[in-house]
């Protein structure tokens, strides 16, 4: 793999579609276009079991190249500053290796400072040159995502930051929470999009109110079209839930997927797992 380029023998999302072109399919049943949810695969837990070993086994760009191949339009990674799954190393490799049809989405906060390993999330954008960057407020001690910016609160000191990404030609998306306001906000200082945090919606569905949970994350996702933004998902979402969860929420332009889908591929194979969340996505669009 080193040294080479990923392969990409079969594509489900149109290969000739440019850089952060929404595509739609065509339902005969209903003689429209509807839009596409992109699944994006978020490698991160691959690089987790090669820290814990050492040396470059598993392979973090031959898992992309996996689940590429299993049709995915995009990969995703979230480079931390104390470097305990994806390196600066891993997001360099990954731009030199995916497909022009696959995004690549860089996922962080923009606030963490620079360190030894770590040279902030600006300047890996800059090195990268993304396709999309979402930002995250997760502080260095956080075991994992839990909570969005707000609109209110942060758009201000965002600006900057948001400006800065686009500069180097990335979409931006913000992570926010389903109880988010004034998402117009975010729209007047240049992000492009928002990302649902979906945890909240997880649990529920785990506890049996899946359904009533995702009408918040409804409003939300009608919100932010209102203010033009387009809107992502992710976080805990599943095999189990996705379905439920885009049956609710529409549009949704982007589902970036981890750790679920690492852990159901541990028994059923990249492959196979890959090609499974894109037929729930193709089941939930067609309806």
């Amino acid at each position: 793999m080193p040294g080479s380029s990923i392969h990409l023998e079969r594509h489900v999302w149109p290969a000739s579609l440019p850089r952060g072109t929404i595509a739609y399919a065509r339902c005969p049943a209903r003689c429209k276009l509807q839009r596409m949810t992109a699944l994006s695969v978020n490698v991160n837990k691959i690089a987790v079991l090669r820290n814990s070993r050492g040396g470059n086994d598993p392979d973090v760009c031959a898992a992309a190249a996996a689940a590429i191949r299993a049709g995915c339009q995009g990969i995703t990674v979230h480079p931390r500053p104390d470097a305990r799954h994806i390196r600066v190393a891993d997001v360099l490799a990954l731009r030199d290796r995916l497909p022009s049809a696959v995004e690549l989405n860089i996922e962080g906060n923009p606030f963490a400072e620079p360190r030894p390993g770590y040279p902030g999330l600006l300047a890996i954008v800059a090195r990268a040159c993304p396709h999309q960057v979402t930002l995250v407020p997760d502080g260095d001690q956080q075991l994992t995502s839990d909570h969005g910016f707000d609109p209110c609160a942060d758009a201000t000191r965002l600006a900057a930051i948001v400006n800065a990404m686009k500069a180097h030609g990335a979409r931006v998306s913000v992570f926010v929470d389903a109880s988010v306001r004034e998402l117009k906000r975010f729209r007047e200082i240049g992000v492009d999009r928002v990302e649902l945090y979906t945890g909240p919606f997880a649990a529920a569905h785990a506890a049996g109110t899946g359904e009533a949970s995702a009408r918040a994350y409804a409003q939300v996702a009608a919100d932010a079209l209102a203010a033009g933004l387009g809107v992502n998902a992710g976080h805990d979402l599943s095999q189990a839930n996705l379905g439920e969860f885009l049956a609710c929420v529409t549009p949704v332009d982007e589902v970036s997927i981890g750790h679920a889908l690492i852990s159901e591929a541990l028994y059923d194979g990249i492959d196979q797992t890959v090609k499974r969340y894109l037929a729930i996505i193709a089941a939930a669009t067609s309806r």
